[in-house]
């Protein structure tokens, strides 16, 4: 019987915490793939969320200029240009589930913002 191997997950620095803004999105950019990161303090331990920048239904690399609020109690970034609302944990849309985001892990290592 063959075993699954699974590689331990690479955690990559990305920027630091001082460059992001609370409650709000920064993009940065890694291996040429544009990921916006939006900062949430006021969860515990000070949420840090990645997911891609390139909203699905106009294709613009904009939702890292979304705004961030509370849409049925998710926690979601609405997209700048047509308003649909993308949840930070999974990227998947609220109003049409066939929408979604890539997402990555992120979590801060002392100074630094780190993705996986």
């Amino acid at each position: 019987m063959d075993a699954l191997i699974r590689e331990p997950m690479a955690w990559r620095p990305v920027c630091r915490r001082q460059d992001l803004v609370p409650n709000s999105g920064v993009v940065a950019l890694v291996d040429g793939a544009q990921i916006a990161l939006f900062y949430v303090p006021q969860l515990a331990g000070g949420g840090v969320y990645a997911m891609e920048n390139r909203d699905p239904r106009s294709g613009a690399n904009v939702i890292g200029r979304g705004l961030v609020g509370h849409v049925g109690g998710e926690l979601v970034v609405a997209s700048p240009l047509y308003k649909q609302h993308f949840r930070l944990e999974d990227g998947v849309c609220v109003q049409y589930p066939e929408q979604r985001l890539r997402t990555w892990q992120a979590r801060f290592n002392g100074d630094a913002v780190e993705i996986a």
